[in-house]
């Protein structure tokens, strides 16, 4: 799978030219703070990427799939990882050195794209929490519901780790989750929440009300 905004020449090579490496649920892909020596090209799986501020709480900032390149933001800047990022699944990558990034970037003439890439990136995680930061708890959860699913419909995520995404305890979040599945826009079992009524939840998050 090739990303829709990563040049299909630069994946191409930095596919040839990475290892494979495989994880398990739970390992740790990348580590914030860690120095960039390498970028990984994710081929199968998800993760999960969070954020620890320096009064230990956890942010969860996002949830990404096959087709993503990652830790390519610190590589191309020289500053520590910013992130660290989880193995959902098991996943399936490729590393990639930072030299040896930073030498196929140039030569396929991407630094431009991928410098868009992260500014749009950068952009999407400011917009998401100050949107967040502006609602009642109920339009919240909706909102990180449809951002962070699958095409599946799956959230593979915990009550804690929405409510890392959106800043609710877990208390809140079961109640705003469990409100959703009376109405029949949601199932959840532990640890997975799974959309089943799209169109409710979409227009349940353009109303502004999450819930009924």
């Amino acid at each position: 799978m090739v990303p829709v905004d990563v040049p299909v020449r630069t994946w191409e090579s930095l596919v040839a030219a990475g290892a494979e490496r495989r994880f398990r649920p739970g390992d740790v892909l990348l580590r914030q703070g860690d120095p960039p020596s390498h970028v990984l090209l994710l081929l199968s799986g998800r993760i999960k990427a969070l954020l620890t501020l320096p009064d230990g709480e956890v942010l969860l900032l996002a949830v990404r799939g096959p087709g993503e390149l990652l830790g390519e933001i610190a590589v191309l800047g020289g500053d520590g990882r910013s992130a660290t990022v989880i193995a959902m699944d098991r996943c399936v990558a490729r590393v990639v050195a930072a030299d040896r990034f930073r030498a196929l970037v140039r030569a396929t003439d991407a630094e431009t794209d991928l410098l868009r890439r992260a500014l749009r990136r950068l952009r999407e995680g400011e917009e998401w929490r100050a949107e967040t930061a502006a609602l009642p708890a109920g339009p919240r959860v909706v909102r990180a519901l449809l951002r962070l699913a699958v095409p599946s419909g799956e959230v593979g995520l915990g009550q804690s780790e929405i409510g890392q995404a959106v800043g609710l305890s877990r208390g809140v979040v079961a109640v705003e989750l469990g409100r959703l599945r009376d109405l029949g826009a949601v199932s959840t079992e532990r640890g997975r929440t799974v959309i089943t009524d799209l169109p409710l939840l979409q227009s349940l998050a353009a109303s502004g009300r999450g819930s009924v």
